[in-house]
């Protein structure tokens, strides 16, 4: 399980666009699994599931973002998982890493 979080400027719809449109367009296995949204009080939260199958780990991993706004400060939160091919401990989480690296690159 890999995690990268970090703090955003600029427009809420524009930057979830940009997450949703860059990592199903960085992976032709990539595929949005679910989505969810809510909002309240002015905050907002977004939520993303991604899925794409790794060559490097042969095996699919999945990534979890999650994009909050309250005021004008946004917060993205991701995180993967399913990158690994042991019983009882984590190995080969090569998928993960790229996964994860892709989004990085999407939002810089």
């Amino acid at each position: 399980m890999a995690k990268w979080e970090t703090a955003l400027t600029g427009n809420f719809n524009e930057i979830l666009h940009r997450i949703e449109n860059g990592i199903l367009r960085g992976s032709v296995s990539a595929t949005l699994e679910e989505s969810s949204d809510f909002e309240a009080d002015g905050a907002r939260c977004s939520v993303r599931v991604f899925e794409r199958y790794s060559y490097a780990g042969n095996n699919r991993v999945s990534l979890s973002v999650t994009l909050f706004q309250n005021g004008g400060r946004i917060f993205c939160s991701a995180v993967t998982s399913g990158g690994s091919q042991a019983l009882f401990f984590k190995i080969n989480t090569w998928g993960e890493e790229a996964f994860l690296e892709k989004l990085q690159e999407v939002l810089s």
